[in-house]
């Protein structure tokens, strides 16, 4: 130390000797202590987590906030445990009837065992997405996309998508629970088809829908003829053979079915 500093703080005078082995010693082990002192400090923040290990052993997470101390000896990794959400790409996939379509699922979910996030496999995020893929086209090829039969109108496709949506989330958390990933929902945001069947299906259903319309008004029409034949006759207006009823019956069915279609087209 300075000779005036030593003087301004009215210091002993020192020795010519220097300090002595102990005090070398004493002043070496506080450099230590100060040292591992400062580098334990780190700083917790809201919504992250500190893994720690000892030597490749886990030994703890640490989630508080703010200025904590940690061993030095301690390997920390952070690891973020807030509620993230993830929408995928357009992932090839094919229906229950073979046809190929082209499905997106955004994924909400977290980390909530981090030991497990961390040591189970080598990156939690990158399996969370191989595991979207492979469930998302296990569930996808149990359902038709769409229903193109008239009698089957009720019957389940992936057009429900609360329905595909509640399979989704249940079977991906099942999968993800061992890697300490919990899954809040997996909802499919988007179900088409494949560019290179898209125009085939969309004729199929103009197809279909035409077909259910034609089938609506024939049944409507055939509803009214048998109305008509049957008020005529049960009011004495008209005695009929087999053969005039036949024929009453198709030219009925005729003129209904051209005035229908014509209202049709007319709106």
């Amino acid at each position: 130390m300075p000779l005036r500093l030593a003087e301004l703080l009215r210091l002993p005078e020192r020795s010519a000797d220097g300090l002595f082995l102990w005090q070398w010693a004493a002043v070496g082990g506080c450099g230590v202590v100060a040292l591992l002192a400062l580098g334990g400090l780190t700083r917790g923040r809201a919504g992250s987590a500190w893994a720690l290990s000892l030597f490749g052993r886990y030994r703890g997470s640490v989630r508080r906030t703010g200025l904590v101390w940690i061993s030095p000896f301690m390997l920390r990794r952070r690891v973020d445990v807030r509620l993230r959400h993830w929408r995928s790409e357009p992932m090839a996939a094919v229906d229950a009837q073979g046809v190929e379509l082209r499905v997106v699922v955004l994924v909400v979910w977290r980390v909530v065992d981090t030991a497990r996030a961390l040591l189970a496999v080598d990156d939690h995020a990158a399996y969370l997405r191989e595991q979207v893929e492979a469930v998302t086209a296990r569930v996808v090829s149990q359902l038709p996309a769409d229903s193109f039969d008239a009698s089957s109108e009720d019957a389940e496709t992936l057009r429900d998508a609360e329905a595909v949506g509640d399979t989704l989330s249940r079977i991906l958390a099942a999968e993800c629970r061992a890697v300490g990933i919990e899954v809040f929902s997996a909802r499919p945001t988007r179900i088409e088809y494949a560019p290179e069947v898209a125009a085939a299906m969309h004729r199929r259903q103009i197809a279909a829908i035409d077909a259910r319309h034609r089938e609506s008004v024939l049944t409507s029409v055939l509803d009214a003829v048998d109305d008509t034949v049957s008020r005529l006759t049960r009011r004495g207006l008209v005695a009929l053979d087999d053969y005039e009823r036949k024929a009453l019956v198709k030219d009925l069915t005729v003129a209904f079915y051209t005035a229908r279609g014509s209202a049709v087209d007319t709106r």
